[in-house]
Order: C-alpha cells, then structure tokens, then sequence
C-alpha cells in the first residue's frame, strides 16, 4: 500500500527546492540556464546580483544591503532629480593676456572674463567656491614664448571674513623631469603632482596662483588655460 504521507512530503520538498533561487559560483550565460530559470551570483568586489533568463535573453539586477546602487555600464534616462547631493566634474577658463615677464612674479589667473592681477581682492582673480571642490586638473598652453623654464601653480582661498591669502597647495611642472615647454604646446598637472590635497571648503574664495622660475620670452603672451574641478554638490 503506497505511503501518501511520505509522497506528499517528498513532493512538497522537491517543491520548496525549484522555489529557491540556486546560488552559482560562476557568472551564468544565457546558455547555462533553462528558459524562465533564476539564479545568484557575487563576483568579488562586487553586489549580489540576480539572474533570469526570459523569451531567449539574460536579464539582472543588483541587489544592496544599504541602498547604494553601482552601475557598471552606462545608464540612461529621461529626468534625473538629485534630492540630497551628487559628485560631478566642472571645467572653468581662466584665459587672459599678459607679458611673460610679468609672470615672474606669481600672478592670480582669472575666473572667467577679465584679466589676471598680483592679489586676489580683484573682482576676476578669485571664485567663491558654492561647494566643496578639488582641483583635479590644471591644463595650459602659452604662446610665443621663446625658452622653457619650471612653472609653479598654487591653490589659493581666503577666509571668510578677510582678505589674506593661503595656499593650499603647491605644484610645479618641472622641465628637467617631465620635458620643456614649447610655444603652443599643451601641458598639465594633476591632484596627485601637488604636495598636499588642494581642496578649497565651501563658502572661500578661491584662487589659482601662477608663477615663472625665470622670463620666458615673448612680448605680450596669450595664456589658454583650463582647470578641472571635483565638485560635490550638498543641497
């Protein structure tokens, strides 16, 4: 006589097992699974993702203990709101037109229109910095200058409440170890070149600070230079 207790038992765990998602020790393909089949998988470093495969296809999802989201590839969409903070890149020009010369005293480069000037209490010479920003990249090029010679950027702010500056940090571009520089030629500094995080809080005035080793030549230079800045916006 057939035990219905026992068979029924066997059925309901054979169930519970096709219910629960299998974990897998490697990332699955479309063509390891069975068509509806899901499946878990954790690479190193990375969230537990889930796996489906639905009408031929591969579809995941990432999952978080926290709440943070990675998306690994590009992510697109029709409105994006921030309602508390985000990490964004923003480019400022800082061009003006001045005698090499000049610059053999560290001059403060504009923000935007004007012209450079030896302080930062000149309206163009300095930036209110609206959030906490760190400057990532320094890009320049000069024209018609006629030697090559070590040209030395400070990060700059002022306090609230005075007109001192301080420098934040330093960087040269050393010619005897990254090559000299030409007329029209590109050149750059990064964040990891200057001796300290050049990190201006928000609410200071922030300036750039530019200074030659020694004349390079020409008579009324064209200075194009563009900073890069990380920026993280706090509402």
């Amino acid at each position: 006589m057939p035990n219905f207790s026992t068979d029924r038992i066997s059925r309901r765990n054979q169930n519970l097992k096709q219910d629960k998602i299998q974990s897998v020790n490697i990332p699955p393909s479309v063509n390891s699974l069975r068509e509806g089949q899901e499946v878990i998988f954790q690479g190193k470093n990375k969230p537990l993702r889930k796996y489906l495969k639905h009408n031929g296809l591969l579809w995941s999802s990432d999952m978080s203990t926290d709440g943070n989201m990675f998306v690994e590839k590009k992510l697109t969409v029709n409105a994006l709101e921030y309602k508390n903070s985000f990490i964004d890149y923003r480019v400022f020009v800082h061009n003006f037109l001045d005698s090499a010369s000049d610059i053999t005293t560290k001059h403060y480069i504009p923000w935007g229109d004007g012209g450079e000037s030896t302080g930062m209490t000149l309206s163009s010479s300095a930036f209110v910095a609206p959030f906490k920003m760190t400057l990532h990249k320094i890009l320049m090029r000069f024209a018609s200058i006629t030697s090559s010679d070590d040209v030395i950027i400070t990060v700059e702010k002022s306090d609230d409440g005075d007109q001192v500056e301080d420098i934040i940090a330093t960087a040269t571009y050393d010619v005897s170890s990254v090559g000299a520089i030409a007329a029209n030629t590109k050149f750059e500094l990064n964040t990891s070149d200057f001796d300290n995080m050049p990190v201006v809080d928000a609410g200071l005035l922030c300036g750039i600070g530019i200074e030659f080793n020694s004349n390079l030549g020409g008579s009324y230079n064209s200075y194009w230079i563009s900073s890069v800045w990380r920026v993280e916006v706090k509402f």
